[in-house]
């Protein structure tokens, strides 16, 4: 949803001019903060009722809430994009959300799977891949990034969710198939699942786009088609198509709204996520998941934006976080495969803390200025004429 920034100047300037500079690292822990209170909420609501996670993460309801909540999410990355801006770094971009995000998932699931002997890691490091789109709101209006920096930035945290989110899907699979992971045994060929998820997403999306532009002089019929196209998606699975729905069907009146209901969804997820802590978490797993994160982030970043100022890539190299994607995969993977929250919360939350600190040393480095030069003293003879 860092697109609002664009969309909705009044939303996005004010929170620019809020996290400028050093502002931007304490917007980010008061964010922390935050999710944590609604995390907090959710496990003391879930201790007082004795939750039965297992019951709870298996059901229907769960299953469509948790959807939802991811289907909120990629709408409000998508929605705001400037694609005309995004153009100009079509390249870096394309790369990014698709080499670039398989990258990271590997460098993240292989290296942590097999310092801990367990392949769901590869499944962790894909739920984990990408970057908030929330967080990265806060850095649009950063003048210590270049226009064209926080462009890619903005984009790679937009599209890399709806790739993610079918990597998930994928890599869920293979855990079921290759490894006999979680709770369902998948049937059939995991690349024949794939393919046919793609192409569902694709009849959605495509469907959506012609209806779309029946519908521009109707607004009504704008948001009956909208409302369509999301519960199509929640039943199905079908995510990819709500993040292309976000580039075209864009109703007005929703621009301001946008913003609060991707935060709601965003607190939603968070209060969620504490139900199902009260069970416990995975401390150290969870650190050393945040910690490849970060550091996948770096390795790709820096791979990816050759040519681009030195400035530029540091920032970029520098830019994981994770938010309401990763909390709502966890919560989806957790459906299938039991101990997925315990050890993407801590993750998460490792990661944030890395970017305000490694940010904040990045900015007092690369704000640090050059020597002024000292003026040469006038002539003594000069001065007395």
């Amino acid at each position: 949803m860092h697109a609002a920034a664009n969309l909705a100047p009044g939303v996005g300037a004010d929170l620019g001019a809020r996290v400028t500079g050093s502002g931007r690292n304490v917007e980010l822990v008061r964010r922390i903060g935050l999710l944590g209170l609604f995390v907090l909420a959710g496990l003391a609501a879930a201790w007082a009722l004795d939750v039965d996670v297992a019951a709870v993460s298996h059901s229907p309801v769960y299953r469509l809430g948790a959807y939802a909540l991811l289907a909120v999410g990629l709408y409000g990355a998508t929605f705001g994009i400037d694609l005309r801006q995004a153009q100009a770094d079509g390249r870096v971009i394309g790369l990014a959300v698709t080499v670039g995000v398989v990258v990271k998932a590997l460098l993240i699931g292989v290296s942590l799977a097999l310092a801990w002997q367990d392949p769901l890691f590869l499944l962790l490091g894909v739920a984990v891949a990408q970057i908030d789109p929330l967080s990265v709101a806060a850095l649009l209006n950063d003048t210590r990034m270049s226009e064209r920096a926080r462009t890619v930035l903005a984009a790679w945290s937009s599209f890399d969710d709806p790739v993610t989110v079918l990597l998930a899907i994928y890599a869920a699979g293979v855990a079921a198939t290759v490894f006999g992971l979680g709770g369902a045994v998948s049937d059939g060929n995991p690349l024949l699942t794939y393919g046919a998820d793609l192409a569902g997403n694709a009849a959605l999306a495509g469907a959506a786009w012609a209806l779309w532009r029946l519908a521009r002089t109707r607004v009504w019929l704008q948001y009956v088609l909208l409302a369509v196209v999301l519960c199509v998606a929640v039943a199905t699975g079908w995510m990819l198509a709500v993040a292309i729905a976000g580039l075209f069907a864009r109703p007005a009146a929703l621009e301001p709204w946008i913003p609060r209901i991707t935060q709601t969804a965003l607190y939603a997820a968070a209060t969620g996520l504490g139900v199902l802590l009260v069970d416990g978490i995975a401390p150290v797993r969870g650190v050393t998941l945040g910690v490849a994160a970060f550091a996948a982030q770096a390795v790709a970043a820096w791979l990816l934006t050759r040519g681009m100022p030195r400035a530029d890539r540091w920032h970029l190299a520098a830019a994981q976080q994770n938010g309401i994607t990763a909390i709502i995969l966890a919560l989806t993977l957790q459906i299938d495969f039991d101990g997925v929250v315990a050890v993407v919360a801590p993750a998460i939350l490792t990661a944030n803390l890395l970017h305000a600190a490694v940010n904040r040393r990045l900015d007092r480095h690369l704000a640090t200025p050059a020597p002024t030069p000292t003026p040469p003293s006038p002539d003594p003879g000069l001065t007395g004429r």
